[in-house]
């Protein structure tokens, strides 16, 4: 059996026994059927991973002890932001989940003119944990070791406003400019329309909070498929693919 990648925002130290959050200890019981001496790791935000060995459980808790620390590099050297508005289905779920595997760091949900998701009060909190909990699972999987953060959903034009990062790009099917072409940068910005497409007054207000317009090719490519190409590229040119 494949040893088990588990996520735990837990500080963790040799040696140590930790008792491992409700979540996680039902997956490893009742999903896993992990029996007290199996192997798993642990992982935490941390430059490290963590061998570990159940060591006790009941029907609601496991318990592990931390067997080895181990130092891992698994992130990529370019820091991306993805701001992506939000869609309708599971489109955006389906593409939070790709953009983790490809490497992402951050990620805003966005609302935008012709965003057709409207979220409020309790329902949004409870969207955006459901969100976070989608990047745990894919860093789990993909081995990765650092959660990227899922940031509440904010207006396009808030975003925007708010953006550092050495470089912004803005997919437009009419620009000129392929991603080879930019300079290599620290950070990237990546804001991806909705379904409909950014309006010409957003892309102006992009353009003016210095996004860069480019183009991924010739084909108009689905609200769930452009980012990944475009973060696919992003980590050819300048991260770890």
């Amino acid at each position: 059996m494949r040893v088990p990648r588990i996520f735990t925002p837990q500080p963790l130290m040799l040696d140590s026994v930790v008792e491992l959050e409700t979540g996680a200890s039902q997956h490893l019981l009742k999903v896993l059927r992990m029996k007290p001496g199996q192997e798993l790791v642990l992982f935490n935000n941390s430059q490290n991973e963590f061998v570990a060995v159940l060591e006790t459980s009941d029907r609601h808790s496991a318990k592990v002890r931390i067997l080895q620390v181990e130092a891992v590099n698994r992130e990529s050297p370019l820091h991306t932001h993805l701001g992506i508005v939000l869609s309708k289905g599971d489109r955006f779920e389906f593409a939070l989940q790709k953009a983790v595997e490809l490497g992402v760091t951050e990620v805003t949900p966005l609302t935008s003119e012709r965003c057709e998701v409207r979220l409020k009060g309790e329902r949004q909190e409870k969207k955006q944990q459901h969100w976070q909990q989608i990047c745990v699972s894919a860093c789990e999987q993909c081995f990765r070791h650092q959660v990227p953060e899922v940031h509440a959903i904010t207006p396009l034009s808030a975003w925007l406003s708010a953006r550092t990062e050495m470089l912004r790009l803005v997919l437009h099917p009419k620009a000129a400019k392929p991603i080879r072409e930019f300079n290599r940068p620290q950070s990237v910005a990546l804001l991806v329309g909705p379904e409909g497409g950014l309006s010409d007054h957003e892309i102006i207000e992009a353009e003016k909070a210095d996004f860069n317009a480019t183009l991924i090719g010739p084909r108009i490519l689905r609200t769930e498929t452009a980012p990944l190409v475009a973060l696919t590229l992003l980590q050819a040119q300048w991260g770890d693919f």
